[in-house]
């Protein structure tokens, strides 16, 4: 009875011997393979890819979406998502916390009041007001002053918006009082009123007006009695990605961020 143990102990340390020696071969051959991978092709497959998260003044919606494809395909690996909004609530959105990497606003009061959280800024575009009107201008609008008609619809941007704050600057230094019929929270939300009929007239900045030509014709205001808008760009000390976003900020300063700017209207910094 002892010799049949002995005989069936050994033939099973004999039978784990080979299943062992099955299992580790192809295990092996494998940590090679991915050893020569890793110091070859495969390396660049495994390439990290970053999104960067933007905070952008509205008035640069339709820009930005087009300077955004352009970085990206100078930067593969890199994507950005861009997040519209009027500078007032991009700013409420940094000092809660949003995760994000880099913010750009159509003032620099704004900017200026969220240092604590920022990089140093950079003036990347400025910006003028126009009168908004439906298109032919079936009101005849010429003038800041023809806004204080009593008969005019006048829709204007809140006083914390950048755009309602240089609004009242200009029709303050002309003395002019104009009671708008509603005070909205961001450019765009201004220059839809007037698209859709619901207003006659608006302040706007006039690459906004730009952007719907078939639809708002831009009435200009003298420089002598016009604001101009500073852009600036910042990172944000809460990015994760704080050299990447710091490359995007800098790229918006580039010829190539430069020409889609002038393109779409904005005067150079």
């Amino acid at each position: 009875m002892a010799t049949s143990l002995t005989t069936r102990s050994a033939r099973r340390r004999a039978l784990a011997a080979v299943v062992t020696a099955a299992v580790l071969i192809p295990l092996s051959a494998c940590g090679g393979g991915g050893e020569k991978e890793e110091g070859g092709g495969a390396s660049a497959g495994a390439e990290k890819n970053t999104r960067l998260t933007v905070l952008a003044a509205a008035s640069l919606t339709d820009v930005f979406e087009e300077a955004g494809k352009a970085y990206e395909k100078e930067h593969p690996g890199v994507e950005v998502d861009f997040s519209f909004a009027g500078s007032q609530e991009l700013a409420a959105q940094v000092k809660q916390g949003a995760p994000a990497d880099a913010l750009v606003t159509a003032d620099t009061k704004t900017m200026d009041g969220l240092a604590a959280e920022t990089g140093k800024p950079t003036v990347i575009a400025k910006n003028r007001l126009v009168i908004a009107v439906e298109e032919g201008n079936p009101k005849k609008v010429d003038s800041l002053k023809d806004l204080t008609d009593s008969d005019l619809k006048v829709v204007l941007a809140a006083e914390e918006v950048p755009v309602g704050r240089y609004g009242k600057q200009v029709l303050d230094a002309q003395k002019l009082t104009v009671k708008p019929v509603s005070q909205e929270v961001s450019v765009r939300a201004v220059l839809s009123k007037v698209e859709l009929g619901e207003a006659d007239a608006g302040l706007v900045y006039k690459t906004d007006a730009e952007t719907v030509p078939d639809k708002v014709d831009a009435v200009d205001i003298p420089d002598a009695q016009n604001a101009v808008a500073s852009y600036p760009a910042a990172t944000l000390k809460g990015s994760e990605n704080a050299e990447e976003a710091a490359d995007f900020v800098k790229w918006l300063s580039s010829d190539e961020a430069r020409v889609l700017l002038r393109k779409a209207g904005f005067q150079q910094p």
